[in-house]
């Protein structure tokens, strides 16, 4: 039999309450308002002047009848019958009606006693129905999913494509191969027959591994476009609770309801909220994460598993996974969801402003060539800025203007109101100008994009260089070069004022960074030769330097922090060099950035020359002038 409905439940409770109120009316109200009342004084004047025939007593009510008509004294006619009340206690009444041999009639006291009777039970049958309603409506909570404790325990949420996910792997730029290994588990799922004939398994696991924003949950989704069949998406955290034993209950009853539906698809994303390496934790072994992530082990290859339901799963964090999920026969395929290249970054920048009016000077090939380090999201939110900027200042379409608003907006933050002293401007303009000028004369320096000396952020100003292609390894060349451009507005200071200012702070950061990483990391010192320390040059909460589980020990550290200290004083020296033999150019930039804050490639390219090809070119770097900077890619 099917539980009634909740609307007709409702109705229920609302026919039961009116016909409670209708009846306590019923028993409240006067039965006899067709005799008019008056006064209790009024009444006992005439039983003791002998003009009433006969009364009724009904409680403390009297109905009476008059011998003739009479007039009450506040001038209103009573032909016959009237009715008054009585005071409680009043024992003189019944004494004088019998003196005055007055017909006395007693009837029962339905009303009062109806009255009373529905106010002692009426709260009680309230109580007791809302405890009725409560616990059927627990009972049919802890009961769905299956289980006394099924609707506390589900959190998976089932999508069907029909009514729940608008996209498929047409909406998804860039990405061919996460998408080819996806695509062939959707096959496989809607004809398993056909991978079978030739004695092929489908990877029980999917994990997509990568950055965060480069569209793994976006994959997973377009996955449920795909696939014709259910598909139930959860996040790790959501196993997670206080209770010891729920997490891996909730495993259980998600798995329970995937082989229902199988062939199946599960998506688990941030599995490293509950897939971290056991043993770290309190409780040997036996606390709430552990015990879900062996559930979890367990369902997707223990001893009781199905070949029809595939889980997918995403996170950015691999390096902190337990083995035993990666294990084959677990996660048997890891897709890398990278950072998009050029010619993706061009595709999903068009497939989000499809829906946008771009203007004829948007021109997205140039787009996306000074979007390198990008994700899919910082893309889309690109788009979505450059589309607010329009609004604001009243376009009818998204242009050059509107898109380079944007991407200033996320790659340097919005600009500051604080004005600068004429001093300031002044050094910040020169500290500028170093950085320019030194990415113009160094050959393996990135070409320069725009420079700018309005603050913006955490910024005072900000140098921008864009590589001229994607590039994956960079040369010792290449590093040196950028340590020089690094360390040009410093050298620059030091050129023409003699002296140096905080705005180099996050410079020499990232220099030190850099020049560390190339001795410790890239081998790129003779004194420490060809070899790889673990080096970490702060601890996040000690605030010193540290050498790992590695062992590198404290000569070697040293040793590594004074061939850094070699390589960025070099660096400075070839700066200053350069600074010194491109005075003039120097100078120039200085009156410029002074006159018009901001210049672009083309005005750079007219005050300088344009700079000759380079032998490659290193990912987007911002030279910042200030005590903090974000960097270029989000």
């Amino acid at each position: 039999m099917e539980p009634p409905s909740p609307r007709r439940r409702w109705l229920t409770w609302a026919i039961l309450a009116l016909g409670l109120g209708a009846f306590w009316w019923w028993q409240s109200s006067e039965r006899t308002d067709a005799h008019p009342e008056v006064t209790y004084s009024t009444a006992y004047g005439w039983i003791e002047a002998g003009k009433v025939s006969s009364v009724v007593l009904e409680g403390r009510r009297l109905e009476g009848v008059l011998a003739a008509p009479e007039t009450t004294p506040e001038g209103a006619r009573i032909e016959r019958a009237f009715r008054t009340r009585f005071p409680e206690g009043d024992d003189s009444l019944v004494p004088l009606l019998r003196a005055k041999k007055v017909e006395i009639r007693v009837a029962d006291d339905k009303q009062s006693t109806g009255t009373r009777l529905l106010v002692a039970i009426l709260p009680w049958v309230l109580i007791i129905g809302v405890w009725i309603w409560l616990s059927r409506r627990t009972q049919r909570m802890m009961t769905v999913g299956g289980g006394p404790l099924g609707g506390f325990l589900k959190r998976g949420k089932r999508f069907e494509k029909a009514i729940s996910v608008d996209i498929d792997f047409d909406d998804v730029a860039g990405l061919a191969t996460a998408k080819r290994d996806l695509q062939e588990i959707v096959e496989f799922l809607k004809e398993p027959e056909r991978f079978r004939k030739l004695g092929g398994r489908i990877p029980r696991g999917v994990l997509l591994l990568g950055p965060p924003g480069t569209g793994k949950t976006l994959l997973a989704r377009a996955v449920a476009g795909e696939a014709e069949v259910p598909f139930y998406s959860i996040s790790g955290s959501e196993f997670i609770e206080m209770f010891v034993g729920v997490g891996a209950a909730r495993v259980r009853d998600l798995f329970q309801d995937a082989k229902k539906d199988a062939p199946a698809i599960v998506f688990i994303d941030e599995l490293d909220s509950v897939g971290r390496v056991r043993g770290a934790g309190l409780g040997g072994g036996h606390d709430e994460r552990e015990q879900t992530l062996n559930q979890l082990l367990s369902e997707m290859d223990g001893f009781d598993r199905s070949d029809l339901v595939v889980v997918v799963a995403a996170t950015n964090r691999p390096d902190v996974l337990d083995p035993a999920l990666l294990r084959p026969g677990r996660f048997d395929r890891r897709v890398v969801v990278g950072l998009p290249e050029l010619a993706a970054r061009k595709d999903i920048l068009a497939v989000h402003s499809r829906d946008k009016p771009l203007a004829a000077d948007v021109d997205l090939d140039a787009l996306a060539a000074t979007t390198a380090g990008f994700s899919g999201a910082d893309l889309a939110n690109l788009v979505n800025e450059a589309a607010l900027h329009a609004t604001r200042r009243r376009g009818d379409e998204i242009d050059r203007r509107d898109l380079a608003a944007a991407h200033d907006k996320i790659v340097l933050g919005d600009p500051r109101d604080g004005k600068l002293t004429s001093a300031e401007r002044e050094r910040v303009a020169l500290h500028e100008a170093g950085h320019a000028l030194l990415a113009w004369t160094t050959p393996a320096a990135e070409p320069l994009r725009r420079v700018s000396i309005l603050p913006r952020g955490m910024a005072l100003g900000a140098t921008q260089q864009v590589p001229s292609e994607d590039r994956h390894i960079l040369t010792r060349t290449e590093l040196e070069a950028r340590l020089v451009v690094l360390l040009g507005g410093l050298a620059a200071e030091r050129v023409v004022d003699g002296d140096s200012s905080t705005g180099a702070e996050n410079d020499l950061r990232e220099a030190t960074r850099l020049a560390t990483r190339m001795v410790a990391h890239y081998g790129m010192s003779e004194a420490l030769g060809p070899a790889y320390y673990e080096f970490q040059q702060e601890h996040a909460f000690l605030g010193h330097r540290i050498a790992t589980e590695s062992g590198t020990s404290d000569v070697t550290i040293h040793a590594i922090e004074r061939e850094a200290g070699r390589l960025l004083s070099g660096a400075l020296a070839a700066a200053e060099s350069a600074i010194e033999s491109h005075r003039g150019e120097l100078d120039r930039l200085v009156a410029a950035l002074l006159e018009r804050e901001t210049l672009d490639k083309e005005e750079l390219d007219a005050l300088l020359g344009e700079k000759r090809a380079a032998p490659g070119a290193a990912p987007l770097v911002e030279h910042v002038a200030g005590t903090a900077a974000r960097p270029a890619v989000a």
